[in-house]
């Protein structure tokens, strides 16, 4: 799973005990360090034993489940050396078949931090079926986190040409469906014909009412008429999952009578968040919610914390960038302000490389390279850091290139294990969700983090004139093992001067 992975959490179960299953097929999900990663069965035949359960933390190399053929005997200890109780043989072929292939022997699924050479394996004359999910197309089965996905990116999976063996339609099906916009649902398109949708309101009591942020939002969006699914959650409650399989239905779920929108005052419009926080019950906590407190939790004991702030002029930046957005479009890119920022981080990272550093007991470690790792929101509850490496050698195209690269794939769970890995310095934007200045957590072992905030057009007194400029406030949280004060203004200083003079 990735080097200096040494556990994985499993996170969903897509096949059950007693299922076929083919090679290759989607067989389970896991999250190491936050990235979620689809596991492929490496043997066709049958889920004889789940040893695994979902949630469970799992170190590398213990057994998830064994495959086999039905009838086989498992070892008593679950152990990898434990060999099936009876070796299954090979019949006798009839006089006038084709000879039989033995029966596959029941094989573990184990967690490895690299992949294992496959043995070779005899195929049963009849190969098992992939189950469909229920959501999939006629033309071919879909693995569940495609029809996540799929949900995620309003794709409509009809219209989706699957990759995948036995046309099985991948994540990465999805996803380019998603890009060319072939195959996407047209929200609003069932409110057009029948009219659109009234969501209910909690009564108190009854949990089939109620509606978390993110199913309201869904619901709405795509007029999926709720009470006409039956809830899967407590107490009847309608789930995000209920709502996505609605949607894969098509119009289904459209309301057949057409009702008039209550006028209601101007709301505030952020985005959901946290949609398992019910008044009154205790969350559960995921993986990446349990990892992000043990990082955070670590940092603030391992290093003492310093933040120091600075006001940018963003003006030239803003100049550069208006006339150059349209040239980048056209070669795909999306030039966005964050391109500009990593390319002054660097520039900092030259001049004081003590910055580009980590703590150690033999001294401080300064890093060859400036691998910056951009701090990236996960809807609707969740944090990851991807790292573009070597950023000191792109220039400003094939850095915001990268950055929109990592970005996009982070928030479609599209990241590898080592895209989170081996960061030595880190930018969070935390302004995009309106923040002037925050002091952000240390990505340990990292010396120093970078927060901008929102970039807002303030009144700023030059040669002792009132000017409209568009201002940002900068902040560098820093180890203050490694730093002191001065160092650390000299290196945001740095940053100020590369974007106030930009050319």
């Amino acid at each position: 799973m990735g080097e200096g992975v040494t556990d994985a959490t499993v996170t969903k179960w897509l096949k059950q005990e007693g299922e076929q299953v083919k090679e290759y097929d989607p067989l389970v999900e896991v999250n190491t360090d936050k990235v979620d990663t689809e596991i492929p069965s490496p043997a066709s035949g049958t889920i004889l034993k789940i040893l695994q359960a979902e949630g469970a933390v799992v170190p590398v190399n213990a057994i998830l489940v064994w495959i086999g053929e039905p009838g086989e005997s498992l070892p008593e200890d679950g152990g990898p050396s434990a060999a099936p109780a009876a070796a299954p043989k090979a019949p006798e072929p009839p006089k006038a078949a084709a000879p039989q292939p033995a029966p596959v022997p029941a094989s573990p699924v184990v967690v490895k931090p690299t992949p294992a050479p496959q043995q070779p394996q005899l195929q049963p004359q009849h190969a098992p079926v992939a189950s469909q999910h229920p959501s999939a197309p006629a033309g071919g089965p879909v693995s569940a986190l495609a029809a996540k996905v799929a949900a995620e990116h309003g794709v409509n999976l009809a219209a989706v040409h699957g990759s995948g063996p036995g046309g099985r339609i991948t994540k990465e099906d999805v996803l380019a469906a998603a890009q060319a916009g072939t195959a996407r649902f047209v929200p609003g398109a069932a409110a057009a014909a029948s009219g659109p949708v009234t969501l209910p309101s909690f009564d108190g009591h009854n949990m089939a009412t109620f509606l978390s942020p993110v199913v309201r939002s869904l619901a709405a969006e795509h007029n999926i008429d709720v009470s006409r699914i039956r809830g899967s959650g407590q107490g009847g409650r309608v789930t995000k999952a209920d709502v996505e399989a609605a949607m894969a239905n098509g119009n289904a779920y459209a309301p057949s009578i057409p009702a008039a929108q209550p006028s209601a005052a101007p709301k505030a419009n952020f985005p959901p968040a946290f949609p398992e926080a019910i008044p009154g019950t205790v969350m559960k906590l995921n993986p990446v919610r349990r990892a992000i407190a043990e990082h955070m939790v670590r940092s603030k004991h391992t290093s003492p914390h310093v933040t120091t702030v600075m006001e940018i002029d963003m003006s030239r930046v803003g100049a550069h960038r208006a006339a150059n957005k349209a040239a980048f479009a056209q070669q795909g890119v999306n030039l966005t302000f964050t391109a500009y920022f990593v390319n002054a981080i660097v520039a900092a990272c030259n001049a004081y490389p003590i910055v580009n550093s980590s703590w150690s007991d033999e001294g401080v470690a300064v890093h060859g390279a400036v691998n910056l790792g951009i701090a990236t929101a996960l809807e609707p509850d969740g944090l990851i850091v991807p790292v573009v490496k070597n950023a000191g050698s792109m220039s400003l195209l094939e850095m915001a290139r990268a950055v929109n690269d990592l970005s996009t794939r982070a928030r479609n769970k599209g990241l590898k294990t080592d895209e989170v890995q081996g960061g030595t310095i880190t930018l969070t934007n935390h302004g995009t969700s309106g923040s002037l200045f925050a002091t952000p957590i240390i990505n340990q072992p990292q010396c120093a983090i970078i927060g901008t905030g929102a970039i807002q057009k303030r009144a700023v007194v030059i040669d002792d004139a009132i000017a409209i400029r568009p201002m940002v406030y900068t902040t560098l949280t820093f180890d203050h093992r490694i730093l002191d004060g001065a160092v650390a203004d000299y290196f945001l200083g740095t940053i100020k001067f590369t974007l106030e003079n930009w050319a």
